[in-house]
């Protein structure tokens, strides 16, 4: 599985528990490790972040994911639909849809750029994305992501309503119906992808299902069968990283609403259902649940 980092953590719990890569590299093995039968997963990371004036990454070329199996897009401070080269640049890579304004843009140090599609020429890769890392996979489908309406927080500790195809992901869940992750967002998924609004992308008879939603959020994270996992909700956040997340929201500015805030870090504590999450998108990277119907 190569990861790859969208933005950094916070000092302190880089400090403490590494980098985003490092903190899902360690609930996967857990996962794994707990499965019956145990499932392997061996992780490398790839910060993808091109800016000089912090820690600088780079987005890899296609030929860089020789050996990948399985990509993770990470969560990030950064808006999925903005249009910051690096954003454009992995969205590229995802795709391959090779757009005019983009490519005269990037020609002098991109020659290659037909040749970095992963969803067209290695769909033995399978895709998977956490908040940020779902929206631009929906977004690379041709979903619009923008802000909630009334650019509504979805903060920390937060019960999802499983659909018919999320209680079959995660079965242990099925009877109770529901599924809790913390959250870190404003923006969401308007519409899960489809054939028509890939462009191509997906087949006619590849189904996209939508896995749980919530009042807030329709569209909590999205299957295709051998082909994407994703989740709107973090799997690997603890009560110090969701603590710390909010804080440097507000220290932003985006997060302006102070009783918001507040009601974030008072269900910070509250226990979620992180490794259910990482066991099922593993049996998936796996193979395990292509039968699913």
């Amino acid at each position: 599985m190569l990861v790859l980092e969208t933005d950094e953590a916070h000092p302190d719990d880089h400090n403490e528990q590494g980098s985003f890569g490092q903190v899902l590299d360690k609930l996967f093995k857990t996962a794994g490790d707990n499965h019956d039968p145990p499932l392997g997963v061996e992780t490398t990371m790839r910060f993808v972040v091109e800016d000089k004036e912090h820690r600088e990454g780079s987005v890899p070329m296609l030929e860089e994911l020789e050996g990948v199996h399985a990509v993770l897009i990470t969560g990030s401070m950064y808006d999925a639909h903005g249009d910051e080269g690096w954003i454009l640049k992995l969205l590229e890579l995802l795709r391959g849809v090779l757009r005019r304004a983009y490519a005269a843009m990037l020609t002098s140090h991109f020659s290659l750029i037909n040749d970095v599609e992963i969803w067209t020429k290695r769909p033995d890769i399978k895709l998977s994305g956490v908040c940020f890392g779902h929206q631009l996979i929906c977004r690379m489908l041709g979903s619009t992501v923008e802000s909630t309406p009334g650019s509504r927080w979805e903060l920390a500790h937060t019960t999802m309503k499983l659909s018919r195809t999320g209680r079959a992901l995660f079965p242990s869940q099925a009877e109770k119906g529901t599924l809790d992750l913390h959250q870190m967002h404003s923006d969401h998924v308007v519409n899960a992808p489809t054939a028509e609004t890939s462009k191509g992308l997906l087949k006619a008879d590849q189904k996209v299902h939508v896995w749980a939603s919530t009042e807030t959020t329709d569209v909590q994270g999205i299957y295709i069968r051998e082909r994407a996992f994703t989740t709107q909700g973090h799997l690997g956040f603890d009560e110090d990283m969701v603590k710390r997340q909010i804080e440097m929201r507000q220290e932003s500015g985006a997060i302006e609403d102070k009783e918001v805030a507040r009601q974030g870090k008072e269900k910070a504590a509250e226990e979620h259902d992180g490794e259910i999450v990482a066991g099922a998108i593993l049996r998936f990277f796996h193979g395990e649940d292509c039968d699913i119907n």
